[in-house]
């Protein structure tokens, strides 16, 4: 019996090659190169699309990785990274490089928190990252640096408490830290946050007189705007008259 070369337990995915890497090249709306390689079965990343690494946007999405290499820093003009829904354990450090990403999107992988390196504290221009439905535990504290981020996903982990690197981010409007196990007793503002559509990582006790008190007034205006815009909907069907009344007379013409 002539033996064989044993298989792989290992997926092998799609090959992808570099005729296949261009046709998938497109153009965004706002005139940016992207690479849409997403849903395509990639076990093994590409390592023919390094000679594509002057586009700004790479969706890798939908796939079966396990790993991105150090090279990921070659594509130094990148605004947008999309890798959820793959199988990686890990984001390599060089991902730290990345100057000009402003959109990176890591939801559903198996990551955990030491699969995070200290280097995404470096990614001073990111606006929004998404780690929901992963394993983390904990978020790197050099996360604190990242004063331009906006939104932020944390939900699906396991996160016991909420980190406190998110209170040093000045500009975070969203906030997504639902299905975590964060005790309520022990994070009396979770239940807000997790309902909240924005953050607002100020308490009224940390604001001075002044602001406090202008806070107060924008408040009471929002309040009569809406009642305002409540009472002005109500005066204008006053004066309808109703359907049924409609249809009564209208039936009583056609007999």
């Amino acid at each position: 019996m002539v033996k064989g070369k044993k298989k792989s337990s290992e997926p092998s995915g799609r090959k992808i090659t570099l005729k296949m890497a261009k046709n998938a090249l497109k153009v965004t709306v706002d005139g940016k190169r992207r690479l849409d390689l997403s849903n395509m079965a990639i076990a093994t990343f590409p390592k023919c699309i390094l000679k594509l690494c002057d586009i700004e946007e790479l969706d890798l999405s939908r796939n079966l990785l396990k790993k991105i290499p150090d090279a990921i820093d070659k594509f130094v003009n990148l605004r947008l990274l999309d890798l959820h829904s793959n199988h990686l354990e890990q984001v390599p450090a060089a991902i730290g490089r990345l100057h000009n990403l402003y959109n990176l999107n890591l939801c559903n992988n198996h990551l955990s928190s030491l699969g995070l390196p200290h280097e995404l504290g470096l990614l001073r221009n990111l606006r929004v990252l998404n780690l929901g439905m992963n394993s983390l535990e904990s978020l790197p504290p050099s996360m604190s640096a990242l004063k331009e981020l906006q939104e932020l996903g944390l939900f699906n982990n396991l996160l016991t408490q909420l980190p406190k690197c998110i209170q040093s981010l000045p500009k975070l409007q969203k906030l997504n830290t639902r299905s975590n196990p964060i005790p309520a007793a022990e994070s009396p503002d979770v239940d807000r946050i997790q309902r909240a559509e924005c953050l607002y990582l100020v308490r009224e006790d940390c604001l001075c007189t002044d602001c406090l008190k202008r806070c107060k007034e924008e408040r009471e205006k929002l309040d009569r705007r809406m009642s305002a815009a409540s009472t002005l909907k109500k005066s204008m069907f006053a004066g309808f008259i109703t359907p049924n009344s409609v249809a009564q007379e209208n039936q009583a013409l056609w007999r």
